[in-house]
């Protein structure tokens, strides 16, 4: 780790919905991580503060974080510390839920905080072919609700489906400007398109040689800059994994602090290989 740019706290692995292809497998049911509490995540706000961290923002992941009963008050206290806020969400009936909170949020913080909403693809059927039925619907409320009031927002969307990049871009704009969503399609902060992460299928070897062959720079790894806090159940406390994509993998389990988990990290899961090596989504 050559700088802590972003800390990310995973609230739980319980979410509204059972996507089938749920790299963190969330479901209604799965709470193989555990609610982390505000009490918790400010202990690493803390160690920050204490620190030389360089650390600039704070991401909130899940499951659905909004499921997650302190999620407003983690995101308060985020903010008040004066990190830039990142939250990933599904935009469905949890975050609405949260819509007072979130509107004293965005009165007072709107600079600061992003929310990146998941719509897998522009297409209705195609969205619920990964979210299951009667998940556009409530997913558009939500999206367009923090549009119209004015949130930073950005959308992760997949690329499961093989269309082309440019493709994908012009069909999520003409959808976006359809619905009056202030979301430039171009602009690949704006719209992320993440590759597949499927664990069984094989992907190619990498070495060190890779670097120079794809120029590639180990600094864009999310592992150089970054890491995810999360608790697992039956855990007393929580620990600190490498990255957001390997939360039960315990060899990439880096230890219960900041400091422990700043230590090297093997580039040796298939994760590593294709979605940040060969996927070329680095820091995201």
């Amino acid at each position: 780790m050559t700088k802590l740019q972003t800390l990310w706290f995973n609230t739980g692995t319980l979410c509204n919905l059972a996507c089938i292809n749920c790299y963190i497998e969330s479901t209604p049911k799965n709470d193989r991580l555990v609610y982390l509490t505000h009490d918790e995540a400010t202990a690493y706000l803390d160690e920050i503060r204490d620190g030389d961290y360089g650390t600039e923002e704070i991401g909130i992941t899940g499951g659905e974080p909004f499921m997650n009963p302190d999620i407003l008050k983690i995101m308060k206290t985020s903010l008040e510390r004066g990190f830039k806020l990142l939250v990933l969400t599904n935009a469905m009936r949890p975050m609405m839920t949260c819509a007072d909170g979130l509107l004293k949020l965005h009165e007072k913080y709107a600079d600061q905080m992003v929310l990146r909403v998941s719509v897998d693809h522009f297409k209705p059927e195609l969205h619920e072919e990964e979210r299951g039925p009667n998940s556009w619907e409530p997913m558009m409320k939500g999206l367009q609700w923090l549009s119209e009031h004015g949130f930073n927002i950005d959308v992760a969307g997949r690329t499961r489906w093989g269309e082309e990049e440019q493709e994908l871009r012009d069909g999520f704009g003409a959808f976006f400007n359809e619905h009056n969503i202030a979301i430039n399609a171009q602009d690949k902060k704006q719209l992320i398109l993440f590759p597949e992460m499927e664990d069984n299928n094989d992907v190619p070897e990498i070495t060190t040689a890779c670097w120079s062959i794809l120029d590639v720079n180990p600094a864009d790894m999310m592992c150089s800059s970054s890491r995810m806090v999360v608790k697992h159940k039956g855990d007393e406390k929580p620990s600190v994994q490498a990255c957001t994509l390997l939360a039960y993998d315990q060899q990439f389990n880096l230890g219960s602090t900041l400091k422990e988990a700043s230590k090297p990290v093997p580039l040796n899961h298939r994760f590593c290989a294709k979605f940040c090596v060969l996927g070329a989504a680095l820091v995201v």
